[in-house]
């Protein structure tokens, strides 16, 4: 029991990749991520619409902190490094 307790905890560290205000580009990463098997999530989404089309608030594409450094590697080798938040 103690194990899956670990692994939730592990996966529930979420760290940033991205941050942008285009749906298309998100779309696009998150189906390269769930290609190679990484999972992603899309933080802020609901808060960017209700704001309207202002555009300050960003969208997050996000993934567990385990598997951060493999998803970065994705994006890089797929030529989408440039999008990749520092």
């Amino acid at each position: 029991m103690v194990e899956y307790w670990y692994l939730y905890l592990a996966e529930s560290r979420m760290k940033e990749l991205v941050r942008t205000n285009d749906p298309v580009l998100l779309s696009w990463l998150q189906a390269l991520l769930t290609d190679a098997g990484i999972g992603s999530n899309i933080f802020d989404m609901h808060t960017s619409i209700l704001e309207g089309s202002a555009g300050a608030i960003s969208r997050r594409l996000v993934v567990a902190e385990l598997d951060f450094r493999t998803a970065k590697n994705v994006l890089i080798e797929a030529g989408e490094g440039k999008h990749l938040g520092r």
